[in-house]
């Protein structure tokens, strides 16, 4: 009993994800990719795939040094959030950021998900609804209320693969202010 009290002191994302780094069940396929927790060594192939995301937007301008501590921050403090990385034996090939935060109309806790990106030569393949079906499997087995998620408005092909993968339009508008000083 004194064992279940004390897990419950703690949010359920906080708790360790037995299942982070443990292999696939079944038969190991050489070179297959697979979706896992990223790690700090693989803060490079991240910071190359979020600066190349940041490429395409018209709303930030790609800066190698802040998108790595960006990126650094997150790994660093998993109360903060989770990356999700699919990888074959010799790259990283897509990502996607969770960022955690509670939520006054759900009651709890919620993940805010960006920086969904599959490598240009790796797309159409299933990697992207793989990373997304471990978001949704994460969510579930941490007792998250809702994953909120930000697409450019003008990709209509990034729209149309949520929304394929359960994803709806919501009455919010993302608005922001930028703070002076940070660019």
């Amino acid at each position: 009993m004194a064992g279940k009290f004390r897990a419950a002191a703690y949010p359920a994302w906080q708790r360790p994800d037995v299942s982070e780094g443990l292999p696939e069940s079944g038969v190991a396929v050489a070179n297959r990719p697979k979706v896992e927790a990223a790690t700090i060594e693989d803060l490079p192939g991240l910071t190359d795939l979020v600066m190349e995301l940041l490429a395409l937007s018209d709303d930030f301008t790609p800066d190698h040094d802040l998108q790595e501590r960006g990126l650094a921050l997150i790994l660093e403090q998993p109360s903060r959030g989770r990356i999700f990385v699919v990888r074959n034996e010799t790259r990283i090939i897509g990502m996607v950021n969770m960022l955690f935060t509670i939520s006054t109309a759900m009651g709890g806790f919620v993940i805010l998900m960006e920086d969904v990106i599959v490598h240009p030569s790796h797309r159409g393949q299933g990697y992207g609804t793989m990373l997304l079906d471990r978001v949704i499997e994460f969510a579930k087995q941490k007792d998250f209320k809702r994953i909120t998620l930000l697409t450019d408005k003008i990709s209509a092909e990034s729209q149309h693969f949520f929304k394929k993968n359960g994803f709806e339009y919501s009455n919010m508008i993302p608005m922001r202010r930028i703070i002076d000083g940070v660019t």
